[in-house]
């Protein structure tokens, strides 16, 4: 083989690199977090209540129930931010009290080595939450109010809003960028992960 043309082969193959995962890091960070996730199911298995959690900084995650009923409902129209941009169009919803059915919080994670993971949080019994605060930037479900009240203002910080004395979803999903509230009861907690595909 020409040497000139050895020389070249060489370099082109020098173009490439191939990254690699630092397992002694990568296993201290899943440690670290499962040890965090069996920390909270600890607090919750105790007592089965946590007071004023947010759940917020890890981009969308979701949340789907078979039903929610609550009390005192405000939604209004803001700009937010996400995981993946500072200006979001997207809407935020409080609830003064609120009892969720069948709740199922989950967020997909791409992880070295294990390909996309799907972290669960589910609660099989009835939730019960105090000062319910939720941006999202999709919602899907069927939803009864009443007392119903659809306003806008023009020049406001948030030109459209809705209120509600009652507020009834079932089937709902929503993708979500920020989750609050001041106390709630999470009976039939159950922590998991799972592999899912790409």
């Amino acid at each position: 083989m020409d040497p000139l043309y050895m020389e070249e082969a060489v370099e082109e193959e020098s173009e490439f690199v191939t990254g690699h995962t630092v397992k002694k890091k990568l296993i201290a960070a899943l440690l670290s977090g499962f040890l965090l996730l069996g920390g909270l199911a600890a607090v919750f298995g105790i007592s089965g209540v946590a007071y004023a959690m947010p759940i917020a900084g890890i981009g969308n995650f979701h949340v789907e129930f078979d039903k929610l009923t609550g009390q005192g409902f405000k939604l209004f129209t803001k700009i937010g931010d996400t995981g993946k941009s500072e200006q979001v169009p997207m809407f935020r919803v409080k609830i003064d009290e609120a009892t969720i059915h069948n709740l199922h919080i989950y967020k997909d994670i791409e992880v070295p080595g294990m390909g996309k993971v799907r972290f669960n949080i589910t609660a099989s019994k009835p939730v019960q939450v105090k000062g319910l605060i939720q941006d999202a930037q999709k919602q899907i479900g069927n939803a009864t109010f009443t007392n119903q009240a659809i306003d806008e203002n023009f020049g406001a910080d948030h030109p459209f809003s809705q209120t509600a004395d009652t507020i009834t979803l079932t089937d709902a999903s929503l993708v979500t960028d920020y989750l609050f509230q001041s106390v709630v009861t999470l009976n039939g907690l159950k922590l998991s992960f799972e592999n899912i595909e790409g």
